[in-house]
């Protein structure tokens, strides 16, 4: 952080440690690339988002998936109504992580570190990437349960979503789908439907025809955390470096960062457990 020559800071640190690394950074005069999540829980996301606004810092949250191309073409869709009236807009993320995956962890599984589990670390990129697509979330309610790990957060979680533009919806999510599938988005309106497998469209049919595009290739994590595909991430890198140099609009701020936390956030106070403050 006292080095001048360095413009931007990474901070991959365990999710406790995301917003005050974040913080530090900011406050020594850096812009910040942030891993999910930015916080764990609003008020703190809010803190981070003041912190920036009084820097004058640029921070990007990292939800890379938006910049699939096949999600901003379903996106675009929805923007034009290609759907009709949507209806239900599911997010369904069955993953497996073995016993080991906690046990070699100094923080996986442990609610002060980690912040919650299937939902606050596996799942919110896809809720984000469904809430991106569809449009914002009013109302999240759910049931969070721990059915097969020695953890201290969720491996199982179901939550029921109300959207803005009146549609419903339906998160699942866990840690203990054996042997793990890939994320899966359905979006359903009264002219058509789209069927995401993770960011790639797998079949999308408007008004009784089948729309056919290039298969885009979709890395999944389903059972394998590291098993992670880069471009994405270079894009959003990208767009930061464009904001920095005030080529472009920042795509992925604080406020987008927020979203997802405030969705989890709500899911988890329904299932009567607060987030960490």
């Amino acid at each position: 952080l006292a080095d001048e020559e360095i413009d931007v800071v990474c901070i991959c640190t365990p999710s406790a440690y995301h917003a005050p690394n974040a913080k530090q950074a900011l406050l020594a005069g850096k812009h910040v690339v942030l891993e999910k999540p930015m916080a764990l829980s609003t008020a703190e996301a809010d803190e981070l988002i003041a912190v920036c606004e009084q820097t004058g810092k640029k921070m990007t949250v990292i939800c890379q998936f938006r910049f699939s191309p096949d999600v901003q073409k379903v996106k675009d869709l929805i923007k034009e109504g290609a759907f009709g009236k949507l209806s239900l807009c599911n997010i369904l993320m069955k993953y497996h992580r073995k016993t080991e995956y906690f046990t070699n962890s100094p923080w996986h599984g442990r609610l002060a570190l980690e912040g919650g589990g299937a939902l606050m670390n596996q799942g919110i990129h896809g809720i984000d990437l469904l809430e991106y697509v569809v449009g914002d979330i009013k109302r999240s309610t759910g049931r969070i349960a721990t059915l097969s790990h020695d953890i201290e957060v969720e491996d199982t979680a179901v939550g029921v979503l109300e959207f803005e533009n009146g549609a419903l919806g339906v998160v699942e999510a866990s840690t203990c789908a054996y042997p793990g599938f890939s994320r899966r988005m359905e979006i359903h309106g009264d002219r058509g439907y789209v069927l995401f497998k993770e960011n790639r469209i797998e079949k999308l049919v408007i008004d009784g025809t089948e729309i056919k595009g290039e298969a885009i290739h979709a890395v999944s994590t389903a059972n394998d955390p590291a098993a992670l595909d880069y471009e994405m991430h270079r894009m959003q890198l990208e767009n930061l470096l464009a904001a920095i140099d005030g080529k472009e609009p920042l795509l992925i701020d604080g406020c987008e960062g927020r979203k997802a936390i405030k969705v989890i956030e709500d899911i988890y106070r329904s299932a009567g457990r607060n987030t960490v403050e």
